[in-house]
């Protein structure tokens, strides 16, 4: 089943030979993402003249969100399944759902380079970072941390900064890398999964102070 964008299949006319490569470099991230690193990876809409592929002329997020029909690819899943999957809706972004084996702290991506040299030179332990072409930084970060924030903040003093600071949980998804966001361009990795900290990134609290300071100073 693939989508459409004004009767035509796909989001524009691509050679049945570069479809084949293109969808075996999307298989190849999906089977990376849920046998590596044991996340789910969720088929999700793209975007091309800010016309959303899931065919919704009113489409609220036009290329960033997961596509109604498709099913998700589970942790686990080998390289010749996710070459299924995918072959079910070629072109599709790649997306990952929050609140399972991570949460994501989001920040503005000036602020959110600079803590991440910050915390890098202090030796913090580090998940996965991603930076959005809508200038977004995604610390991901154990779960739990989308309910937890408004304590965090408040015990660490900031729960009346104006901080350009929010936290992705259950029921929100994130495009991940290689994949293109919202017709803008490409989701790319600042530090990409590595076998220690993919399946069990840093509590929040371990990094919310640095991101938090660097944000304030950031207005």
């Amino acid at each position: 089943m693939g989508f459409t964008i004004g009767g035509t299949r796909g989001i524009s006319q691509i050679r049945p030979g570069s479809r084949r490569r293109g969808r075996t470099t999307e298989a190849t991230a999906v089977a990376e993402y849920t046998g590596l690193w044991g996340w789910s990876v969720i088929p999700g809409a793209r975007a091309a003249a800010g016309r959303c592929s899931c065919g919704d002329t009113g489409c609220a997020a036009p290329g960033a969100h997961p596509l109604d029909f498709a099913l998700e690819v589970p942790p686990g899943a080998t390289l010749d399944e996710a070459a299924e999957a995918w072959s079910e809706v070629p072109g599709a972004a790649l997306m990952l759902p929050v609140g399972r084996t991570f949460d994501v702290l989001d920040v503005g991506a000036p602020a959110g380079r600079r803590a991440l040299v910050r915390m890098e030179r202090m030796g913090l332990r580090l998940g996965p970072v991603s930076q959005t072409p809508e200038g977004r930084c995604q610390f991901f970060v154990a779960p739990g941390a989308a309910a937890g924030l408004p304590r965090l903040l408040y015990r660490m003093g900031w729960d009346d900064a104006d901080l350009d600071l929010r936290c992705l949980g259950p029921g929100d998804h994130i495009t991940a890398p290689p994949s293109d966001r919202g017709g803008l361009g490409p989701v790319r990795w600042l530090r990409a999964p590595s076998l220690d900290t993919a399946a069990a990134p840093p509590e929040a609290r371990l990094l919310l102070g640095t991101l938090a300071y660097i944000c304030h100073r950031s207005r």
